[in-house]
């Protein structure tokens, strides 16, 4: 009886890895993060541990399966990298040409020895593979549009994309609140991420500033895994055509001390910290000598009387001032307000988007322009600058 309840168990267990293997796949993404002149990252998740890679092809008109493509693994200090998360950084490419890829994964069924054993290999379509472009800063003129305040409204997201020509578009920015809360991976990729990809993130990449609500939830301190820059912080810098862009985090909004973060916050200093930073990136010779420069941050300054709001105010208005900023844009407080320059201690224009509207914004030259359309696909207001 206990040979015949042995035989039981390792049957059992055999049709669970067959049926775990047989359900392997790509289970979120692909998507573009931290595009440069020179790289970017593909993210993807699988739905159990993996060896993943994306294949790279030129953006012409050949068949990808003309010729082996070159591959490119997550690696660490000499080894490939298994796991459900995959964030593949594609190097040594030209600025401003256009790519195909494709992303591959193959299951692991046991990697806790030297000799890993491998399962089902799946990958996306070869008949329909995926494009980005790098980004050039010799380009005469940007295109992108910013959306905020989301917080896991898709049908509202959907809708505000429907207003913006995607094609045209060099990149999209989620300037903060996607969510309301990071709680799971599930639910960020339910709340956003997975209409996203459906709609854009596959072939257009989108620059991410966190807002206050991402900052909180059990799965907030998994942020940066998701969404890869080139500082490794939530705040940094990137340049495309005429325009240098500053990446701001604003933090929490209320004191470090209120009830509500259960004692885990010190945004405080983590701004300070960003702060020091952001004289350094002030003074660099490639933000004094770029045309355009634009930043953007979450919570925006002279709104209210937040403990986050003042803190913004007090520590980045007065670097930013003096250095020829054309355009600061926020979110957070769900409604439009536009703070020309010189209204406060302000000398450049503040733009606030609500969450309900779309900023759709084009730099040509030293010009921007800025559409601005609801979720009813409505042009609420225009800006030229």
């Amino acid at each position: 009886m206990k040979t015949r309840g042995l035989f039981f168990v390792i049957a059992l267990l055999a049709r669970t890895a067959l049926f775990a293997q047989a359900n392997f796949s790509i289970q979120y993404g692909p998507y573009l993060q931290n595009i440069g002149e020179e790289e970017v990252t593909v993210v993807w998740v699988t739905s159990g541990d993996a060896l993943g890679w994306v294949e790279v092809a030129p953006g012409d008109r050949t068949h990808f399966y003309a010729e082996e493509r070159p591959r490119f693994f997550e690696t660490s200090n000499g080894r490939r990298l298994i796991g459900r998360l995959h964030r593949v950084t594609i190097p040594g490419l030209q600025k401003g040409t256009t790519y195909r890829y494709r992303v591959y994964a193959r299951e692991v069924v046991d990697g806790s020895r030297g000799d890993v054993r491998y399962g089902k290999s799946v990958a996306t379509n070869p008949y329909r593979t995926f494009r980005f472009t790098t980004l050039d800063s010799s380009k005469e003129g940007v295109h992108f549009a910013v959306v905020n305040d989301i917080h896991g409204r898709n049908d509202v997201l959907e809708s505000l994309l429907k207003n913006v020509e995607i094609d045209d578009l060099d990149f999209m920015v989620f300037n903060g609140d996607m969510m309301s809360q990071l709680d799971s991976e599930e639910l960020m990729f339910n709340g956003f991420l997975n209409k996203s990809v459906e709609l854009f993130a596959s072939n257009l990449p989108f620059f991410f500033t966190r807002g206050n609500h991402e900052t909180r939830g059990p799965f907030s301190t998994r942020f940066m895994d998701y969404f890869p820059t080139s500082t490794g912080l939530p705040y940094y810098t990137f340049r495309h055509g005429p325009a240098y862009f500053i990446m701001l985090d604003s933090g929490e909004d209320k004191p470090d001390s209120d009830i509500e973060y259960g004692g885990l916050a010190a945004f405080d200093e983590y701004r300070c910290k960003q702060a020091e930073w952001l004289k350094e990136i002030v003074s660099s010779r490639e933000f004094r000598e770029s045309p355009v420069k634009i930043v953007a941050i979450h919570v925006p300054a002279f709104t209210s009387t937040w403990h986050g709001t003042l803190h913004v105010q007090e520590l980045f208005i007065p670097i930013l001032n003096g250095t020829g900023i054309d355009l600061m844009f926020c979110g957070h407080t769900h409604t439009h307000s536009y703070l020309p320059k010189g209204e406060r201690e302000n000398d450049f224009p503040i733009l606030t988007n609500s969450n309900n509207e779309i900023l759709d914004i084009v730099v040509k030259g030293e010009q921007i322009k800025v559409k601005i359309s609801d979720h009813q696909g409505k042009v609420t207001k225009t800006i030229d600058l």
